[in-house]
């Protein structure tokens, strides 16, 4: 269906997670998904999409067209060659300089910022033309500085500079009701924040009813995510201690024959030697893409137990494949899981309680089916890529339409 609204050319800027790598490989992450789903959905609804990110590589075409009709720029900032994500500030400015003068010569309608690097490119190359900025952060420098402390490796500037942008762009959008609180702590005019979610692809992430396991089975929980420490793998592996006849999957990190060198897949083996289940724990590794609906539609249950989370993704594409989820109380997790109606939200402190939670789940068969047919309906409502478009359009639509008046909403 076609928007109603006028045509629009919008500008996407996403500085190191490109579209292109949306669907595989190591460089591919929640952004690089939401970016590309949300050009290409835009694009549906009659709107013209120009995504702008780093050329890492000399072998890129400066333009690339997809053929989900969105245009791709390669970006010279920096060595064509792949930078760690902490150092790309340092090339913000040459990349800032580029998009101020690819739009003075053919400005778009606005520009809309992923990640906080980007918005200082975006605004950069922005400010001489007028064009309206438009942020989604996708992490908040506050949050991660508050949990990973010193562990933290991102610039020293960063959280700085987020208030920043928040404040001198047009709108920032939140992906979750809890980031609205971090933004408005940071300073940033609550009438410039708007609410539009991430989203799952509901055709890819279904129900597949053969992955169903045999009666006599053992239960299965899975865990799905970055084998990093936040993640609460860990936790996961303690309940099972107290869920005999289950077995728990990890989903996530690299390749299984390179697990034995992975520094956290290492330590949670031991773990699970200390907690005597051994036995019934399983490390998969990279799961592609094309294979993780079978899985999650496979599980009795998906275990989604980070210290943090600012959206988190697992737990819908769970709902989407009918798999009720048990989650903790953080993030987007207190948007998206429904506790009691699609899935149960627990604390995000290891409480010893886990297992009795999980084993009420596992015992009660009619209990599990309503909460997954619940989390399906629930995603479907709510979560595909075409709703999370429409709430984005609205937003570009209300802000093209209103004029500001010294930086104020009207």
């Amino acid at each position: 269906m076609k928007h109603e609204a006028p045509a629009l050319h919008v500008a996407m800027v996403s500085e190191h997670a490109s579209p292109l790598a949306a669907l595989g490989g190591p460089d591919a992450g929640g952004q690089n998904v939401y970016v590309a789903q949300l050009a290409r959905h835009l694009v549906r609804r009659g709107h013209e999409v120009t995504v702008y990110t780093r050329r890492d590589d000399p072998a890129l075409a400066h333009t690339v067209t997809t053929r989900d009709g969105f245009k791709v720029v390669h970006v010279p900032a920096g060595p064509a060659a792949p930078v760690p994500k902490d150092e790309l500030p340092a090339h913000m400015p040459e990349f800032g300089r580029h998009l101020a003068r690819s739009w003075a010569v053919a400005p778009p309608d606005l520009v809309h910022a992923h990640f906080w690097m980007s918005g200082t490119a975006a605004l950069a190359g922005a400010r001489d033309q007028g064009i309206p900025v438009v942020q989604t952060f996708h992490a908040l420098g506050t949050v991660k500085r508050r949990y990973q402390g010193s562990e933290d490796t991102s610039p020293p500037e960063r959280i700085e500079t987020e208030a920043r942008i928040g404040r001198a762009c047009r709108r920032v959008l939140a992906t979750c009701s809890d980031e609205v609180g971090e933004l408005l702590a940071m300073g940033i005019d609550r009438g410039h924040v708007r609410v539009v979610p991430c989203g799952v692809d509901t055709t890819h992430f279904a129900p597949v009813a053969d992955a169903r396991r045999p009666d006599g089975a053992p239960r299965r929980l899975l865990a799905v995510g970055r084998l990093v420490p936040r993640k609460g793998f860990d936790r996961a592996i303690r309940a099972l201690a107290g869920i005999p006849d289950a077995e728990l999957l990890i989903a996530g990190g690299p390749e299984e024959p390179l697990l034995f060198d992975d520094p956290e897949a290492n330590r949670l083996r031991k773990v699970a030697e200390e907690y005597g289940v051994s036995e019934r724990v399983r490390l998969l590794g990279a799961v592609s893409h094309d294979e993780m609906p079978a899985l999650m539609s496979s599980a009795d249950l998906v275990l989604s137990l980070p210290r943090y989370e600012p959206f988190g993704i697992v737990p819908i594409e769970a709902m989407a494949c009918r798999t009720p989820v048990v989650a903790t109380a953080v993030g987007g997790h207190l948007d998206t899981v429904v506790d009691g109606v699609t899935g149960v939200l627990v604390p995000p402190v290891d409480d010893h309680g886990l297992d009795r939670v999980v084993r009420q789940l596992l015992d009660d068969p009619d209990l599990l089916a309503r909460l997954g047919a619940a989390g399906r309906e629930r995603a479907l409502d709510r979560y595909t890529w075409g709703r999370v478009a429409e709430g984005v359009a609205a937003v570009y639509d209300g802000l093209l339409s209103v004029p500001e008046l010294s930086g104020v909403a009207r």
